[in-house]
């Protein structure tokens, strides 16, 4: 949600702003179950290529929709990362 610390951008694109901060956290995971061994360089590469993937998707959506994204691309977009965190830390 939106508060007084949040920047403009945050303000105005708050579903951009929830499925990229989604992506930051499963990049830390990723990075953490790397270090303490539970994945692979390998998997985590293959990790990190599918949510480059998504997050390209999201710029594709927002660039279509004068740089906002729709609840149904956000939906979508969360189903894509429901996916991806589902493989970190199995």
């Amino acid at each position: 949600m939106a508060n007084e610390k949040d920047s403009r951008w945050e303000r105005n694109h708050p579903r951009r702003e929830q499925v990229n901060n989604r992506l930051a956290n499963q990049n830390k995971r990723i990075h953490q179950e790397v270090k303490e061994g539970e994945l692979t360089h390998r998997q985590a590469a293959a990790l990190h290529h599918r949510d480059g993937q998504i997050r390209q998707e999201e710029r594709i959506m927002a660039s279509q929709n004068g740089g906002h994204i729709t609840r149904q691309e956000q939906r979508t977009l969360n189903h894509q990362e429901n996916a991806v965190s589902g493989q970190i830390g199995q």
